[in-house]
């Protein structure tokens, strides 16, 4: 019973069998949904690296790289402030058995026209451009989702170890999606990535959840995305946190789209080793989301923030510099640890400080702060890149990296000082 409301239980504990530490697995929901991701976003990360492979194999372009992200977050730009307003109006399971089924479909016809030999390039950037449509609703709906799944104080362990989730598919999905591609082609990949989907389908369906309750009404929709936006403008704190996002969304974050690049041209290693690139940011990252699974509540989160930000800005530079592989790995790892760090703290504090009410249209900020403006990041690095080389485009990117670490901690001394 809560405030004279019968509660029903979707967060039903087995306190027995986890320990503090992985205290979210207590919850059947969100077990099921850690389950079902691992092997979802395990074909998700092999689809990604296979299709960047592809697209620079078909055009032998960095910015076609750019391209691409820019088609595939541009519908995250335009739409998915607007989102968070469905996002609160709509039960979240119904919306994210949507767009999980919509990304399956779209996996398989990728690799229905590459197995068929008649892939083009223009193709890859409509299928990215609809794949962007479904992740306009999916990552607000799925930020917000978190909520329905565990109970308010295991938010920060939840969130931290769906990081390590998306994360140690990110060591998983690159490695075995360059074996893949390097062996029997990019198709495979696809089809794969497209059976992986009805893992998290299924643990979406198993779900126990508490019956929907629509909020009451509150006007149009755009009445109740002003009062969102209104709540991000009078909260320093939020606003600190989500136009950080933005800024490092744009100028130093998509940096990675240039792995393609850096792994033909500079390191002169092929698709295995790129999948090996992507793979040694995703260990760094999976590092980064463990810590804070294991010791996020006994850190001062506002000044590790802070840290994590001018590390990633001195690990891709040293990534810049590097013309070795051993040595680029190791700068990844360092740069995906700090990249994940910083979005996990970011969505945590976000999360603590939203009211519920506000939960949906606020996180939907967050995920247009950090996937909107990533295409129009792309474009530019990915322009950088033809003109200037890799290695130089992500020594700039590094730069504004550190240039925005030392800005965020004078515009916004609240951030700091959260715990």
């Amino acid at each position: 019973m809560r405030n004279g409301i019968p509660q029903v239980t979707p967060h039903l504990r087995l306190d027995w069998r986890w320990p503090e530490g992985l205290r979210a697995m207590r919850h059947r929901n969100f077990r099921l949904f850690f389950f079902g991701q691992l092997i979802s976003l395990s074909g998700t990360w092999m689809q990604t690296t296979a299709q960047q492979w592809l697209v620079y194999r078909l055009t032998d372009s960095q910015l076609s790289l750019g391209v691409v992200t820019f088609a595939a977050f541009l519908p995250v730009l335009l739409l998915s402030l607007f989102m968070g307003v469905i996002v609160d109006r709509f039960p979240r399971r119904r919306l994210l058995l949507l767009t999980q089924s919509w990304f399956m479909l779209l996996a398989a016809v990728l690799a229905l026209l590459t197995a068929l030999g008649v892939v083009e390039y223009w193709h890859i950037i409509v299928l990215s451009f609809l794949l962007g449509l479904a992740n306009a609703l999916d990552m607000p709906a799925r930020q917000a989702f978190f909520a329905d799944m565990v109970e308010h104080d295991d938010l920060m362990n939840a969130i931290a170890l769906n990081s390590s989730v998306f994360n140690g598919a990110r060591i998983i999905g690159p490695a075995v999606g360059g074996l893949v591609v390097g062996t029997l082609g990019e198709a495979p990949a696809f089809a794969i990535n497209a059976l992986t989907f009805a893992a998290v389908l299924a643990g979406l369906l198993l779900m126990r959840l508490p019956p929907f309750r629509k909020p009451e009404a509150g006007g149009s929709g755009l009445r109740e995305l002003r009062a969102g936006l209104g709540y991000l403008r009078s909260d320093r704190r939020a606003l600190g946190l989500v136009s950080m996002v933005g800024m490092l969304s744009f100028l130093a974050f998509p940096y990675a789209i240039l792995l393609p690049a850096v792994a033909r041209d500079v390191l002169g290693t092929g698709a295995e080793g790129y999948g090996a690139l992507m793979a040694a940011m995703g260990v760094g990252a999976l590092g980064g989301a463990l810590g804070l699974a294991v010791l996020g509540d006994r850190r001062h989160k506002g000044r590790l923030l802070h840290a994590n930000r001018l590390v990633f800005a001195g690990a891709v530079a040293a990534f810049g510099l590097s013309e070795v592989t051993a040595l680029s790995m190791a700068a990844l790892v360092v740069a995906g640890y700090s990249f994940i760090t910083q979005l996990a703290v970011t969505n945590t504090l976000l999360q603590l400080l939203v009211p519920d009410e506000l939960r949906g249209r606020v996180m939907s900020a967050y995920t247009w702060a950090l996937g909107g403006f990533w295409p129009l990041g792309a474009l530019l690095i990915g322009a950088l890149g033809d003109r200037l080389g890799a290695p130089s485009a992500v020594l700039l990117a590094a730069g504004a990296a550190f240039l925005l670490a030392v800005l965020g901690w004078i515009w916004f001394p609240e951030v700091r000082e959260l715990r």
